[in-house]
């Protein structure tokens, strides 16, 4: 060991010898790796990203509006769609509308950042995986798939393709453009030998 307290690298022993044994009492040393993952060469595909990030922030922005709507008639909402379909649910239907509202609208805000951006897909899937149960109780799959129906839509159809998109998200992550990145760094103190 040096003057300054840091361990030098012992020479090579020659064979038959024994090596030194480590001090029991120390600490083991940190070992920081960072591991480039396959997505992390240089070349990236600026288009495919871009995409990405249009697709995050495009369907955020669009759903912010429906946490709105509920914290606009929470009463409404309570009434005709928690408590008329979700009477399972424990306690007051109006807890469970404002629990909508607020991940309808902070949840946008994370996946659209990148922030939290994989929790916050999670939260956005939880709301339409009731939503698309309502539209089934309330209509039924309408001829889905090959019916024209009067709306031009299913009724479940909107919310499915929202649950797809979050899904996708809580899978794949943000993306590279969003604004809080993840490092791929491994952090593991080595083992040892007594």
């Amino acid at each position: 060991m040096s003057e300054s307290g840091v361990p030098q690298p012992e020479a090579p022993q020659p064979e038959g010898t024994s090596t030194p044994q480590l001090n029991r009492s120390s600490a083991p040393q940190r070992v920081e790796v960072v591991v480039e993952s396959p997505s992390a060469s240089n070349e990236v595909n600026i288009l495919a990203e871009l995409a990405i990030f249009v697709l995050r922030v495009g369907v955020s922005v669009m759903m912010i509006h429906h946490g709105l709507e509920k914290f606009h008639d929470p009463e409404g909402f309570s009434e005709f769609v928690v408590g008329k379909y979700f009477g399972f649910l424990p306690g007051d239907p109006v807890v469970w509308t404002f629990i909508a509202a607020a991940t309808q609208v902070i949840c946008p805000i994370g996946l659209a950042l990148g922030f939290f951006a994989r929790i916050s897909a999670l939260g956005l899937l939880s709301t339409m995986l009731f939503a698309i149960p309502f539209h089934l109780l309330d209509t039924g799959l309408e001829g889905f798939p090959f019916a024209v129906v009067e709306n031009h839509n299913y009724a479940f159809e909107l919310s499915a393709v929202y649950a797809a998109i979050f899904f996708y998200f809580v899978c794949a992550g943000p993306g590279r453009l969003s604004a809080f990145r993840k490092t791929n760094k491994i952090t593991y103190y080595p083992q040892t030998k007594s």
